[in-house]
């Protein structure tokens, strides 16, 4: 809707004009059950309550509201004309007094896009199920307010639900007579306020702790999910990891939890990963395993819910004044959240996991045309949305990881600390952080600042080595170079690693470690001139530093023949990365990273770094390898993973990871015919748990070839009627080869609103099969002309999902190329949160077309 956005200018002029004391919300959502009145959306009435400031008599100003209708707006006692001051998104408001008392009484609108109150009816059992989402700033959608983070208030909530329902918040509450009553909060931000209400299975438990002055904090702990999952859920690891992290924060920030209890819901159709409302996390509930999952699944769970615990301090306790420094909430949940996890619990490997995957995520979004510094420039409301992206996050974090290499784990931590016991409740910017690093640590942060903070772009670090004629180093140096569109050079502390082959088995291991400080185009490292010369120089050892590692010629040589046998997972892990950039960036051919991954694979010890393999491998074949090499390729994969799956242990989360590994590649018919066995039980492989979860991998790959028809899509719907196989069932009868299919999806995601964001999502995963190119060519056309209207009749979330997910990356030509140049020279005035969309999607498609021709002519 035209005008939903929110600029900065807009939100300093409001902030220099209010400040708010206090919100009273009364909601009932009683609505939420039951048939509805009328044709138009399910809505629920919002009466909310501000108590605010000005500074300036007689000004004017607005509050937020996105609704389909007002009942009464009153301003200090006087009703206002609703039709003459609300225009569906914000209510205007005239001749303010110096303290004011704002009633809005609304009809608000349950979402089915995840944002604002979404309402989910479970199909298992007709239950109803609501939560909230709203950052950044849809709180809007659900009751009236003062929608920027800087304008924080204290809140008070009271829901009025259907008989039998339970309500969550941010404070803890009672129900009395039908009516939830909610405790006040601390002053907090609009878009981390939270409702969590329905009949969710609730699971409770308690956190203690007695610090060294002798006082004691007692947290309580929940967790909830939809009555459907109950059986799956353990809750127990969710309170084991939940409590470690509080011990570990507790132990290292100095500032008690500040928020009283510790809610965690697991609730569906959830848009993101998590969400830090503070006593009451949402989580999506795919973390809640239905089926046998790998240790990394795991590990990634409790890496997410340490993020969002990280957040009670970064993010909720001191907020960013603006968007532009989202990264102060972000960059240091992401960083945490990892710190935390391999220092606190089980998963000790974090930084491997961080190294490989995280970081990946970083470096594509670092090279997009889109990329912008670590604080970066957030105009509006649609800017921050786009800019939940890999550099706030993975970036942010991994810049982090080299300030503490730079300042001091201490100095890092005791900043930390003064930086919450300063700010608390409040509102910062980046200066604020700055200052008390450079008091704990002594460094001159404005420099490192403008470095990694103030610049974009990513360095890359390749080793020149130099030996004499009896095989030592006579100079090693570290070349540093940058992208012509970003050419900063940046101080690096980084580690060198020297690798040669131990004598035994031949297993390739550290000799020679140095740390050196990387300043400008190149550095010798004086330390390891006489060293004995090795065969691989890992630069950035130990994963220090943000860059793209480079290979000299021998090291490269020396990984062709030897990646399997680097003993440190860490380092061989770096390694996978740093061959995997060389390939996106058009410098290894695709076949080659292919070969590597079918030689070496196998043999890797961390699961989370196989699985990234298998998704890089499936990217290569799809996107970069030689159109005339693909279906070699793909070949090879599918031969490669049914080898490895027929090897590997069975019961193993290694055979469980392979399985569907071979389901997404399996093409030929004795492949399809092994999955159909296993599906059917007239085929076996030792050890291997066919779940549920599995059967949907493999009824998905048999669906995409054309093996499974609709009724066989729908028997396996009626073995698993659930709210997850629901979206499996959607998946999969889009991925059927058929023109009449693909019509039909296209026309439910484009042509219509009637999915919830879960199965537009399904709808559009089943769409683009990377083998039916042919039948999805026509709609490069009808995507162009239609994103305009889509970004500008759908909310934000879903007009993201439907750019993004729909752009034609495969039908990768010069063709599609230049009609995105085209697309993009015609809509110059679009909405520049479209144009990114476009813009970032085209660079992946060039990059795909450069990746192509090298592997092109490495088939010559």
């Amino acid at each position: 809707m035209p005008g939903e956005n929110l600029s900065r200018d807009e939100a300093r002029e409001r902030a220099g004009l209010l400040s708010v004391d206090g919100y009273e919300v009364q909601l009932d959502l009683r609505s939420a059950v039951g048939e509805t009145d009328g044709e138009g959306p399910r809505t629920f009435r919002s009466v909310t309550t501000i108590r605010f400031r000005a500074t300036e008599p007689g000004a004017a100003t607005f509050v937020d509201l996105i609704a389909p209708s007002v009942n009464a707006v009153t301003l200090n006692g006087e009703d206002l004309d609703t039709a003459a001051v609300f225009d569906g998104t914000r209510i205007a408001l005239d001749g303010l007094a110096a303290e004011n008392e704002l009633v809005v009484d609304a009809q608000c609108a349950y979402s089915r896009t995840g944002e604002g109150m979404h309402r989910f009816v479970d199909p298992e059992d007709g239950e109803v199920y609501l939560y909230t989402q709203y950052e950044p700033a849809d709180a809007r959608r659900v009751y009236a307010n003062f929608e920027q983070p800087d304008l924080k208030a204290p809140y008070r909530f009271s829901v009025q639900a259907p008989e039998g329902w339970t309500v969550w918040s941010n404070g803890t509450g009672e129900p009395a007579d039908g009516v939830w009553q909610f405790a006040e909060t601390k002053p907090i931000s609009t878009y981390i306020t939270a409702i969590v209400a329905g009949p969710y299975h609730y699971v409770t438990d308690s956190y203690e702790r007695v610090f060294e002055n002798g006082t004691k904090l007692e947290i309580p702990l929940g967790a909830m999910c939809r009555k459907g999952l109950a059986k799956h859920f353990d809750a127990d690891d969710v309170f084991l990891v939940t409590k470690q992290g509080l011990d570990f924060f507790h132990d290292h920030f100095d500032y008690p939890y500040p928020f009283g209890k510790y809610d965690q819901a697991f609730v569906p159709e959830y848009n993101l990963g998590a969400m830090e409302n503070p006593g009451c996390v949402t989580f999506r509930e795919e973390f809640i395993f239905r089926g046998k999952v790998t240790q990394a699944s795991y590990e990634r769970r409790a890496n997410v819910i340490l993020h969002e615990m990280a957040h009670m301090w970064f993010g909720d306790l001191v907020t960013m004044q603006w968007w532009d420094d989202l990264w102060l909430k972000e960059s240091f949940a992401d960083f945490m959240g990892t710190f935390s996890m391999v220092e606190a619990t089980r998963f000790t490997n974090g930084w491997i996991t961080f190294a490989n995957n995280r970081k990946a995520w970083a470096y594509r979004a670092d090279q997009l045309p889109s990329t912008h510094p670590v604080t970066a420039d957030i105009r509006d409301l649609e800017d921050a949305k786009l800019n939940f992206d890999g550099i706030t996050y993975a970036k942010g974090a991994s810049v982090l990881k080299q300030l503490v290499a730079y300042v001091g784990r201490e100095a890092f931590l005791e900043g930390a600390r003064r930086y919450f016991k300063r700010n608390a409740y409040g509102n910062t910017q980046l200066g604020d952080l700055l200052s008390v690093l450079e008091e704990t640590s002594g460094r001159d942060m404005a420099t490192w600042s403008r470095a990694w903070l103030q610049t974009a772009g990513v360095n890359s670090l390749t080793p020149q080595v130099t030996t004499s004629a009896d095989g030592h180093i006579t100079e090693l140096a570290v070349v540093q170079e940058a992208a012509e569109s970003h050419p900063t050079l940046r101080p690096h502390r980084v580690a060198v690693g020297l690798y040669r082959r131990d004598g035994a088995g031949g297993a390739l291991v550290r000799y020679a470690r140095a740390e050196v400080d990387v300043d400008g185009p190149r550095t010798v490292v004086d330390e390891l001139a006489g060293a004995e010369a090795p065969e691989l120089v890992l630069v950035n050892d130990d994963d220090l530093t943000y860059c793209k590692i480079r290979f000299d010629e021998n090291s490269l040589a020396t990984l062709r023949e030897h990646l399997g046998d680097i003993t440190d997972p860490l380092a061989r892990a770096l390694c996978w990365s740093a061959l995997w950039s060389l390939t996106r960036d058009g410098l290894m051919p695709a076949r080659d990273f292919i070969g590597l991954v079918l030689r070496f694979a196998g043999r890797e010890s961390d699961i989370g770094v196989l699985q990234m393999l298998h998704t890089w491998a499936n990217s290569a074949v799809t996107h970069y390898a030689a159109p005339e090499w693909r279906a070699e390729g793909s070949r090879r994969l599918a031969e490669g993973a049914l080898r490895e799956l027929r090897f590997a242990e069975p019961a193993s989360q290694n055979q469980l990871t392979w399985a569907r590994f071979f389901a997404s590649v399996a093409s030929a018919d004795a492949d399809l015919q092994l999955l159909r066995g296993l599906l059917e039980g007239t085929s076996k492989i030792d050890g291997l748990d066919v779940d549920q979860e599995l059967r949907w991998s493999f009824v998905n790959a048999l669906a995409s070839t054309g093996e499974a028809d609709e009724s066989v899509i729908d028997a396996e719907l009626a073995r698993d009627d659930t709210a997850s196989g629901k979206r499996h069932q959607v998946r999969c009868l889009a991925a059927r080869p058929s023109a009449a299919v693909k019509a039909q999806a296209w026309a439910q995601v484009v042509e219509s609103d009637a999915l919830s964001n879960a199965l537009v999502e399904a709808t559009i995963a089943g769409f683009q099969q990377p083998a039916q190119r042919e039948l999805t060519a026509p709609y490069a056309e009808r995507y162009f002309a239609a994103i305009e209207r889509v970004w500008a009749e759908r909310s934000i979330q879903i007009g993201m999902d439907v750019v993004k997910g729909l752009f034609p990356s495969l039908q990768d030509s010069q063709g599609t190329l230049d009609a995105t140049d085209a697309w993009l020279t015609a809509h110059e005035g679009s909405a520049p949160a479209l144009r990114r969309l476009v813009l970032e999607a085209r660079d992946d498609l060039a990059r795909a077309l450069r990746a192509q021709a090298c592997d092109a002519a490495a088939g010559i």
